[in-house]
């Protein structure tokens, strides 16, 4: 295509700039071939002119479509350049926020300098299983990526990360092995993983460090081997270290430290168990001070050193190991701080006592001579002497260092060796995945070795990395079947010869090493010579002559050759050594006990001073070891380099590259500069070249068709895609060399997809332009239109208010006629009033005059009448008087002679003894009278209460009269009180005139002067009255609003406040059932660990002889709701599992009995909580208890009632008889049927059998009456045994009473007994003590005449004085009953008082509060009299319940009684003629009672057939909804019915292990695990219909009421059910969320729901997966079939409604879940186009929800997130009202979960809009007050809590059938 085409006016274009490396800017005109200049204009608007390069006219680089910037895959760019990379990564960094961005096979990885929440444990989840291309670019997408092809192609990964200090490699590496270890899990629960991560905080404290570039630098390389086994699970890791930097120990610039664990000790040295070491402040060291920066920001030391302990412990190193570790570490800070002087020039010396050299011997256990003689001196030997040689100081400090660099470059070895030890097990490592964490290419001012072994490592990575991507390039074209052209790259390999090949640098270097007089000038030279003129790579700089500059692929680096020697030698004192050897302290002994001898090479040391021979005789072992020189420090890191390229060649490389954004450690801050030299240096560029030299733009046919099916006509699209991409491409570009066609796709050369895209915006431009005309001219039409209607109508309107206007004008002219009219006459008849009225008061008053003084006169003569007649009166009353006290006074005189008369004879009559007989028979007469009067008392008292009856009916009429009279007297009340307060006002307003008319009369000349003047003040008063009375209510009614208005916030407040309480109750309801259910979901892994664990142990000892030994004392580790089995291959499970008991980790079986110990505490402590509430119901029960002796009366009359049915049920039984008898007579024949012959005798003989039985069954309810009649007396009379025995035990007692007062109180205390409660007989008559009394005194009779008669005197008298006590007591009874009723009748009347005052306050209520306290006062006694109602009711259901299970026992009883009485009879008929065969006689049906019986054996068969081998798609079609639960509960009624505890335990303990048992063998099937999930709640409801239990028997009918258990209370069972329910229900949901998850992103975000909505924009390398429905693609239809399919699946197994409505609402929220956790990570998804897509889906959602009716129990709320994600993708985001209305709108998202949509939002079309980073900024500042969680996806695996509401059935057990597919019968029905 020509330039001419591309760089047009408006075309964008790159430029480049010495500050931003490159600019963007526009062109003002179209370039034409030869132009030298282009004109251009920036950003800012500046114009400037661009000079094109004479020599190359290469013109500057053309900038992509902004709808491809920001892309995932840098690949996917149209135009593949630097300065396109550098924008999309920028753009990404900063405005996006995205840290990581493919480049082809590359992850890059930007430092963002501060933590991000995208590394949690659900980001994990949300990228496992996940392809790399379908997500957005992540460390934990390179991570599966590597994970996944290990697993399918069975090679080994390599994950490469490489670049400079403080980039994020340690960190990058870090979290790739933390992906491995959560998602893998290993063999030993989770243990190797946490030793591989524990390795990190090692190897951070003593390999990382400090720089000006990071403050966590790792100062080596490492590569760790993470092994897994044959399922690919962590077994295992392995460590390899490269090029620690042993110079840092003794030396740091300027704002660098040295290695953390230094300044770890240094500040816990005030610690107690680090006081030995002897340390102090890190200033005080020499190697801890040099960089003048020992803290850093945000790291405490302290806790970092308990941290690297921790690390320590967990990997195996014990504390005596890390305390020797401590030692070492504190004797190299020591050894540091030695000062060395000098003693001469050639000579040094240690002053004596140094305190740091003493601690340093102490910590190391070396002698303080020794070390001081080799610090300052050296050995040096020769063929034949040996010589001692003295030091100078500056050679001395040299050597101290070098020993302390190598003292710590041993420990280093030795930590990562026994980390190393500690990763590796003994399982077979059957593949692995390496981690590269590597130094990446590093140029500095002063570059030396160290930064020359670095350069030459990453030359080697580098070239593996272009090979890497070439190979993969040329595979792909090979497989899309595309010409393949060579593609030039450049080819490190002469850089690689110039350092490692033979004469090399390291040769060369190497050589010099073994030379006795080598130099680093002498290397440079021999350098020089080699290889300045023989290659092109290798240069000298011009103004030195010690220093050399190589082209490495990167960049020029020159190093300085100072120091080149010996640091290749990495020489150390053998001398030095040797005492180090001779240590006391086995660590240190132990550190130098394999290593290399570290002598020098040469064997001397060059320098001047003296030499002193010593007459030493040399060793020849010696002399043979000074010949062998160890391998230098390039040698060693070479061969450690080719083993690296060769592990890292053998297996499948993946590359993260880490970029440090800018050197300021600034957060989201990109320095161009910086991030150019590191693409540069890390190959990214490289990638780009090598891609854009070929094909970089890749398109499948159908992606191409569906974007630029815009530019196509009708005729040019044809069935065949393919055919019709090529036709259309052949058209649209020219050139075809510009693009290929391959077998899937097309593939492009750079630059044809901006110029497609070009295409593709002109043409949906032009149709933009077109549909705006259309509408503009619509709108226009529109508004023209409606003026032109609103004119019409203005001018009707106006017309009419004319005509209105002259119509009233009429009207008012004549109403002001007719006024004038009448008010001239109103004043003339107002005049004539005033004269007529003027007349009639002058009449009045002459009138009323004459009356006055006529009444006067009259009233003077009436009242001397009145005088003179009470005079006359009184004086006739005073002589009455005196003549009725004279004669009173002679008749007293009179009476009392004659008293004194009689009572003379008296005394005389007295005095005989026939006074005393007739006195006596008197006294019998008198007691006949007195128990007349007894009896008279009672009938009064019969009477009274009757009449109180009475009174109470009267009063109950009364009262409602009253309450009507009442009501009627309201009225009244109201018309009185309004008439006496008018009456009252009219009263005071006459009294008020009289006084003015005579203070008028007074002073009237007076009120006439100043009359006028008062009128005046009174209308200014009565203005400032009204005025007043205006703003008082105006305040009034201010006052009245703001109170309503506190009043209605206040109710508001408070039921906003009761709705926060009851949801705040509500959640914590929830939460305490999640987390009771978690803990079964918890329990429920463990038991299936332990399973695994048993079923291992048992295969891998079935090989194993030998005997096996039983532990008597096993027992289960599970919960208390686990029941032993009784399946034999669980015991023989359980005896394998004790013999390799012992080889199961420590570690895994202490976690075990942990986790056991606490699920059982949590079971408990519920379990606790169930038996206190049974506690109370138990004491509930027996205050019942108490209660039913006093209704025993009701249960006996209920028992009666039943045998009245019980006897009309045997009548009817008799009836049926007689009328089978009769119908057979009526049909039988003159065949064999007929009477008489045999057939008919034997029906005859089975009747009248029928009947002998029938009456034997009359006879046994007539035996059960009587012992039913028996138990009622004994019941009756079971209280009176203490009271009512036989009259001799009384006689006795009485016989034995001394006095009478003994007789009296045994009299009294008889008396007292029978009016006890429970006594029920009458009190004993007067007559019956006397004739009890005389029969049981027979010495009575021997006594003498004498005393015979004093003795029967004083008995009767006693007895008479017993008789009164008794009508006394009775009459103070009588009172009492009076007194009683009386208080009661003083209640009512109290009642009926305070209902007449409430009556009168409601009166006085407003109507709405009357009402309002009416209705309160009639709720409250209806509510007392409810309760009442209730308690009563409870009681009697109690007893009858109580009474029905008595009578199933009688009435099995009667059954076995009448079973045994049938067996011994038997038909003579049958007997005798043997050959005549019975006839069937159809019987009537027995009543079954809903129970199945079966024997002891066969309970493994029916668990067999009807749970392990049961089909659930044939019952759930064929049989009825919870057969098998119904089946189970009837056999379990059985086994309660006969009392049998062992059966139900074991029947119940089988059932519940064999649900486990087939829910285990097939948990993942659907069908399975609903269909015991409905069987199990049915059984469970099953169990809680038939408990027996007052809250569940209220649902049943009659005849399920007489089906409940009897005898076992099964609440403990029904606990452990409901947590099985619970666990089937948890599998249910993992089940049925397998089946779901691969359908839900392709379905709701990937499928294009409506077509053309959405364009597919351009990919990378990594292709997504295609939003085009082909075969095999999960689509929103897929998703709807699938959950119709688990509904319709459930509801044929008759799953209880709620628990549908609980399932379907975890099916909507992992719905909502998944797809936004994919929208959150997919940055591609997030646009306007797909938020259109993802609203549609959700409809159609919400439509399936609504056509099962499932809309109103929560399932829509849980999309609610999704809708509300959805709807931020399309609203407007622009302006301040945009941002309010999106915090409104977003209530159910948190604020990362908005702000990341809005980072990630993506225009696809060049019409849509960025958000701008100003906008996220004012997003984020209005939802800063938000208290949410920072968790940025929604938990996947959050199970919402359920329950299992009561639901009982409607289906009786007696009228269920067992079909015989069910292979059950060996069940008999019962």
């Amino acid at each position: 295509m020509a330039a001419s085409e591309l760089y047009t006016k408006c075309a964008r274009v790159w430029i480049p700039d010495a500050e931003e490396v490159w600019k963007s800017a526009e062109l003002n005109k179209d370039y034409k071939n030869g132009d030298v200049s282009l004109q251009l204009m920036l950003e800012d608007g500046t114009n400037v002119e661009h000079k094109l390069d004479p020599k190359t006219k290469n013109l500057p680089y053309l900038r992509n479509p902004d709808i491809l910037v920001g892309e995932n895959d840098l690949t996917a760019l149209s135009y593949l350049h630097e300065p396109a990379v550098l924008h999309n990564l920028k753009v990404r960094f900063v405005d996006s926020k995205l840290i990581y961005t493919y480049c082809g096979i590359v992850l890059v990885a930007i430092n963002p300098y501060e933590p991000l929440p995208i590394y949690g444990t659900d980001i994990i989840n949300a990228y496992s299983g996940q392809n790399m291309g379908d997500m957005d670019p992540h460390i934990f997408a390179v991570a599966e990526e590597a994970y996944k092809q290990m697993a399918r192609d069975e090679r080994n990964q390599s994950i490469i990360v490489s670049g400079e200090s403080g980039a994020g490699k340690t960190v990058s590496a870090k979290y790739a092995m933390r992906y491995f270890a959560t998602v893998s899990g290993s063999t030993s629960e989770a243990n190797v993983e946490q030793k591989v991560l524990a390795s990190n905080p090692i190897m951070e404290a003593i390999g990382n460090a400090k720089t000006t570039r990071n403050d966590n630098s790792s100062r080596f390389g490492k590569y760790i081997e993470i092994g897994f086994d044959t399922r690919y699970r962590i077994i295992g890791a392995n460590m390899r270290t490269y090029l620690l930097e042993k110079s840092r120990v003794v030396f740091q610039a300027d704002e660098e430290r040295n290695y953390h664990i230094f300044y770890q000790l240094c500040a816990s040295s005030h610690l107690p168990e680090y006081k030995a070491l002897k340390l102090s402040n890190a200033n005080d060291f020499l190697y801890t001070r040099q960089g003048r920066s020992p803290v850093i920001g945000g790291v405490d030391d302290t806790k970092e050193l308990s941290t690297t302990r921790k690390a320590f412990t967990l990997l195996g190193i014990n504390e005596s190991n890390q305390m020797g570790l401590f030692q070492v570490l504190a004797a190299i800070l020591h050894l540091g701080n030695v000062e060395i002087k000098d003693r001469d020039s050639d000579s040094s010396v240690i002053p004596p006592n140094n305190l740091h050299l003493t601690a340093f011997c102490e910590l190391v256990g070396v002698t303080y001579q020794d070390m001081t003689q080799w610090l300052c001196h050296r050995k040096l030997k020769t063929a034949t002497e040996t010589y001692i040689k003295t030091l100078p100081r500056l050679q001395a400090t040299n050597a101290r260092d070098a020993l302390s660099k190598h003292i710590y470059a041993k420990l280093f070895n030795w930590i990562v060796e026994h980390v190393n030890k500690a990763l590796i097990t003994n399982i077979k490592q059957h593949s692995f995945i390496g981690v590269l964490d590597i130094y990446g290419f590093e140029t500095f001012e002063i570059n030396s070795f160290e930064q020359f072994c670095i350069n030459y490592a990453n030359e080697k990575l580098q070239q593996q990395f272009n090979m890497h991507v070439f190979k993969l390039e040329q595979e792909e074209y090979m497989r899309e079947q595309i010409p393949w052209t060579l593609i030039d790259f450049y080819d490190n390999q002469p850089c690689i010869n110039l350092i490692e090949a033979k004469m090399g640098i390291l040769d060369l270097l190497d050589e010099e090493c073994k030379m006795p007089k080598g130099s680093d000038d002498s290397w440079a030279q021999k350098l020089y010579n080699t290889h300045l003129k023989t290659c092109s790579l290798f240069e000298k700089p011009r103004m030195s002559n010690r220093a050399f500059i190589i082209q490495h692929f990167a960049d020029k680096v020159e190093y300085q050759c100072d120091g080149f020697l010996e640091k290749n030698k990495d020489t150390v004192n053998e001398e030095q050594i040797n005492v180090l050897k001779a240590s006391k302290f086995h660590l240190l002994v132990e550190l130098f006990k394999d290593g290399e001898k570290a002598t020098s090479p040469t064997g001397q040391v060059s320098g001047t001073g003296g030499r002193t021979r010593l007459s030493i005789k040399p060793d020849k072992g010696r002399e043979k070891s000074s010949k062998e020189h160890k391998k230098t420090v390039g040698c060693q890191f070479r061969n450690s380099l080719q083993m690296l390229m060769g592990t890292l060649n053998a297996t499948t490389p993946h590359y993260v590259r880490c970029i440090k954004p800018n050197d300021f450690k600034l957060a989201f801050t990109f320095d161009p500069k910086r991030a150019v030299q590191q693409l540069r240096a890390c190959g990214v560029l490289e990638t780009i070249r090598i891609s854009a030299a070929g094909f970089p733009s890749r398109w499948t046919y159908q992606e191409f068709f569906s974007r630029y099916r815009v530019l196509m006509k009708q005729k040019d699209v044809l069935a065949d895609k393919k055919l019709t991409c090529k036709n259309v491409l052949e058209q649209l570009v020219q050139d075809q060399d510009k693009y290929q066609f391959g077998k899937t796709k097309i593939f492009f050369r750079a630059g044809q997809v901006a110029y497609l895209e070009k295409l593709r915006s002109e043409k949906l431009r032009a149709a933009c332009v077109r549909i705006q005309k259309t509408i503009r001219c619509w709108l226009a039409r529109k508004k023209y239109l409606r003026k032109r209607s609103s004119a019409i109508t203005i001018q009707r309107f106006t017309r009419g208010y004319q005509a209105r206007c002259l119509a009233k004008f009429m009207r008012r002219t004549q109403a002001a006629t007719i006024i004038q009219k009448y008010q001239r006459m109103c004043v003339e008849k107002k005049r004539y009033r005033q004269k007529q009225a003027a007349a009639l008061v002058m009449q009045t008053i002459l009138r009323a005059y004459m009356a006055r003084q006529k009444y006067q006169a009259l009233r003077r003569e009436h009242k001397a009448v009145i005088i003179q007649k009470r005079v006359r009166g009184w004086l006739a009353r005073c002589w009455y008087k005196r003549c009725l006290v004279s004669i009173v006074y002679l008749q007293c005189c009179f009476r009392r002679m004659k008293a004194r008369r009689e009572l003379k004879k008296l005394k005389i009559e007295a005095r005989s003894v026939q006074h005393l007989k007739k006195l006596n028979k008197g006294m019998e007469n008198k007691i006949m009278q007195l128990q007349r009067k007894i009896d008279e008392q009672k009938e009064d008292k019969r009477l009274i209460n009757e009449r109180l009856v009475g009174l109470e009916t009267t009063y109950t009429t009364e009262s409602e009269r009253m309450r009507g009279e009442l009501s009627r007297l309201r009225g009244v009340e109201e018309d009185a009180k309004n008439k006496g307060n008018q009456v009252s006002s009219l009263l005071e307003e006459l009294e008020k005139l009289r006084k003015e008319l005579s203070s008028t009369q007074k002073e009237k000349k007076t009120i006439e002067d100043w009359a006028q003047t008062y009128r005046n003040e009174m209308e200014t008063m009565v203005s400032e009255l009204k005025e007043q009375n205006g703003s008082l209510k105006k305040e009034k009614d201010d006052l009245n609003r703001s109170i309503q208005e506190q009043s209605q916030q206040m109710t508001e407040k408070m039921a906003r406040a009761i709705s926060e309480e009851t949801q705040q109750l509500k959640t914590d309801l929830n939460e305490e059932r999640s987390r009771y259910q978690n803990l079964l979901t918890e329990h429920r892994r463990l038991e299936e660990k332990h399973d695994d664990l048993k079923e291992e142990m048992v295969s891998s000892n079935v090989s194993k002889p030998g005997h096996r030994r039983t532990d008597s004392t096993h027992s289960s580790n599970g919960s208390e709701y686990t029941y032993n089995s009784e399946y034999a291959e669980l015991e023989e499970g359980s005896r394998a599992a004790e013999d390799v008991t012992r080889g199961i980790d420590t570690s895994l079986t202490l976690k075990l009995q942990k986790r056991l110990t606490e699920l059982e505490q949590e079971k408990q402590s519920l379990r606790n909580e169930l038996e206190n509430k049974e506690d109370q119901f138990q004491r509930a029960r027996a205050r019942d208890d108490v209660e039913f002796k006093k209704a025993r009366g009701a249960e006996l009359e209920y028992e009666s009632l039943k045998r009245q049915e019980l006897d009309s049920e045997n009548k009817k039984l008799k009836h049926d008889l007689v009328e089978i008898r009769q119908s057979l007579l009526g049909k039988a024949t003159t065949g064999a049927g007929a009477p008489g012959s045999p057939a008919y005798k034997v029906v005859l003989e089975q009747l009248n059998a029928s009947c002998e039985e029938l009456e034997v069954r009359k006879e046994e309810v007539l035996i059960l009456r009587s012992q039913l009649v028996s138990q009622k007396e004994a019941m009756h009379h079971k209280d009176e045994k203490e009271t009512m025995t036989e009259p001799s035990v009384y006689v006795e007692d009485v016989s034995k009473l001394k006095d009478a007062g003994e007789l009296k109180q045994a009299y009294m205390g008889i008396k007292d007994t029978n009016r006890s409660p429970r006594f029920t007989r009458k009190p004993l008559e007067v007559s019956d003590l006397l004739s009890r009394l005389r029969s049981a005194a027979p010495d009575f009779h021997k006594l003498n005449e004498d005393g015979e008669l004093w003795l029967v005197n004083q008995g009767l008298k006693e007895t008479i004085r017993l008789l009164e006590h008794q009508l006394q007591t009775q009459r103070r009874g009588y009172d009492n009953e009076v007194e009683s009723l009386r208080g009661e009748l003083q209640n009512v009347k109290e009642e009926n008082n305070r209902q007449q005052q409430l009556l009168a306050q409601n009166l006085q209520l407003p109507p709405e509060a009357r009402i309002e306290a009416s209705l309160q006062h009639e709720i409250t006694r209806l509510t007392n009299e409810n309760l009442d109602l209730m308690e009563q009711l409870e009681k009697q259901d109690r007893t009858i319940r109580k009474l029905k299970k008595q009578l199933k026992v009688y009435s099995k009883r009667i059954g076995e009684m009448g079973a045994g009485q049938t067996e011994g009879q038997t038909s003579p008929g049958q007997m005798v003629d043997e050959p005549i065969h019975p006839v069937n006689i159809p019987r009537r049906e027995k009543d079954f009672q809903g129970m199945l019986e079966y024997k002891k054996e066969d309970e493994l068969k029916l668990v067999k057939n009807l749970i392990l081998e049961l089909k659930p798609r044939g019952v759930a079609v064929n049989l009825i909804p919870g057969l098998p639960a119904y089946i189970l509960f009837m056999c379990l009624r059985h086994a309660d019915y006969k009392n049998d505890d062992q059966k139900v335990r074991t029947l119940l303990t089988s059932t519940i292990n064999s649900i486990k048992k087939i829910l285990k063998k097939r948990g993942d099937d659907f069908e399975t695990v609903s269909f015991w999930l409905a069987n199990t709640c049915r059984f469970l409801h099953c169990l809680k219909q038939y408990s027996g239990d007052d809250t569940f028997m209220k649902h049943n009918t009659q005849r399920q009421n007489e089906h409940s258990l009897s005898n076992f209370d099964l609440a403990e069972y029904r606990q452990v059910i409901s947590d099985l329910a619970i666990q089937i229900y948890q599998q249910l949901i993992k089940c049925m969320e397998s089946i779901l998850q691969p359908m839900i992103v392709s379905g709701m975000l990937e499928h294009e729901t409506i077509q053309g909505v959405s364009g597919v924009k351009p990919t990378g390398l990594r292709k997504r997966t295609s939003s085009i429905a082909d075969e095999g693609t999960f689509t929103l239809d897929s998703i709807l079939r699938q959950l119709s399919a688990f509904h319709s699946t459930m509801c044929q197994h008759g799953t209880d409604p709620e628990l549908i409505k609980q399932v379907v609402k975890q099916q909507f929220y992992i719905i909502g879940a998944v797809t936004l956790n994919n929208l959150l990570l997919r940055k591609d998804m997030c646009s306007w186009s797909k938020g259109m897509q993802i609203r549609y889906n959700v409809s159609q959602l919400e439509e399936w929800l609504r056509d099962k009716g499932l809309m109103t129990f929560g399932a829509k709320e849980t999309l609610e997130p999704l809708i509300q994600a959805a709807q931020l993708l399309q609203v407007k985001k622009k302006t301040d009202e945009d941002a309010r209305a999106i915090c409104s709108m977003c209530l159910a998202l948190t604020t990362a979960q908005i702000v990341k949509v809005l980072n990630l939002y993506t225009p696809v079309n060049e019409f849509e809009e960025r958000v701008t980073v100003s906008f996220i900024q004012t997003i984020q500042t209005r939802l800063r007050d938000r208290c949410e969680s920072l968790q940025l996806l929604m938990d996947t695996k959050m199970i919402y809590p359920v329950t299992f509401p009561f639901s009982p059935s409607s289906l009786a057990l007696e009228t269920i059938q067992i079909p015989s597919s069910l292979n059950l019968g060996f069940l008999t029905r019962v």
